[in-house]
């Protein structure tokens, strides 16, 4: 391998080359290694046939020298004019080398499958680049976001503040075009994990909730929108339950009848065999329902409610001043609290009504 020392003023860059983000803090790093130790790895150039040369790859040793106020630069020389074989060896180039953001890579892959120029497939690219189908692929799907989500995106699965992965972003892509960039911005500002994404996406995926309804949870933050999944995802699972089929009593013999009446206990007594019977659907929580255990539920529910007092008037003002953010995400919750109490509403008065049948 030649190693050729050429002028600096006789080297132009690739403007088309597939890296174009350069970090300064990484650049002056550099500078700083080749003032003191030298340039350890030459570029690469090629001939364009009028005495002056184009990087292939070295960008950024190029940059360094000619900050430094280096001369000359030690090249070498490719022979190689391919085009295709010429970008894909810049790419091969750049994946070994830190700081080649995802969004680069999807770029320069989604050049090389829809540039007329390339018009490679994902089969040859794989083959070349020794990266299987599925990467070439998940990376292009970078691409569906919009630049204030891709300037975020970065290398690596560490889960930084105001930053995103590729493992974060992939569960979002097929989602609406109106939802993934929001989400994307509050996975990134939240700091979320990619099983708490992935579980987001399932409930904006779900057909059965309404576009405005999404459009509200927007305002909702990464914990709130994970909370909202766990609570619908139980109500779904409860509404799936099929009804349990109430058994037909046998018919009782006269003489069993008889003894049964003389047996039971006054309605005082009954009250709570009355009220394991009034709601199936309770028993259907567990493999067998006590009465003991629907008191429970009930004494449950009166520990948690406290004793109603009307708002007070300052407090309704109020809400006319907090900001939209806040109201919505208000509003969605009291949604959620008027939808459990009224279902706990419904099944209650079922207990009552049963109790009143059986009180005639």
């Amino acid at each position: 391998m030649d190693i050729t020392e050429i002028p600096l003023a006789l080297i132009d860059e690739d403007s088309a080359q597939p890296r174009y983000q350069f970090d300064e803090e990484a650049l002056q790093e550099l500078m700083q290694s080749i003032e003191e130790l030298g340039l350890l790895s030459p570029i690469k150039v090629r001939s364009t046939g009028d005495g002056r040369y184009k990087i292939i790859y070295g960008n950024r040793r190029y940059k360094a020298c000619q900050t430094l106020g280096k001369s000359s630069i030690p090249c070498i020389i490719s022979q190689a004019t391919n085009e295709t074989d010429i970008y894909l060896e810049q790419i091969a180039e750049n994946l070994t080398r830190e700081g080649f953001s995802p969004i680069e890579e999807a770029e320069a892959f989604h050049k090389l499958l829809n540039d007329p120029k390339f018009s490679c497939s994902t089969k040859f690219l794989s083959s070349k680049l020794g990266k299987p189908e599925s990467y070439i692929k998940n990376k292009c799907e970078l691409l569906k976001f919009g630049n204030a989500v891709k300037k975020l995106i970065v290398s690596g699965t560490e889960i930084r503040k105001d930053k995103l992965t590729e493992d974060q972003l992939l569960p979002l892509k097929d989602l609406a075009l109106e939802h993934r960039d929001p989400l994307a911005l509050i996975v990134a500002r939240d700091e979320l994990p990619v099983s708490d994404v992935k579980r987001i996406a399932r409930l904006f995926k779900d057909s059965t909730l309404s576009s405005s309804t999404k459009d509200k949870l927007l305002y909702k933050s990464g914990r709130d929108l994970l909370e909202t999944w766990y609570v619908y995802e139980q109500n779904k699972a409860e509404r799936a339950k099929p009804a349990p089929e109430k058994a037909k009593p046998a018919a009782a013999k006269p003489a069993e009848k008889k003894a049964a009446e003389a047996a039971a206990p006054s309605d005082a007594q009954s009250i709570t065999p009355v009220l394991a019977a009034a709601v199936p659907h309770i028993r259907a929580q567990a493999a067998e329902t006590t009465p003991l255990e629907l008191e429970r539920q009930l004494q449950q529910l009166l520990d948690a409610l406290p004793p109603h007092s009307p708002l007070p008037s300052e407090a309704l003002q109020g809400y006319s001043d907090i900001t939209e953010l806040e109201r919505a995400s208000f509003h969605s919750g009291v949604e959620l609290l008027i939808t459990n109490l009224e279902r706990h509403l419904a099944e209650w008065k079922q207990v009552r009504e049963f109790i009143t049948v059986k009180g005639k």
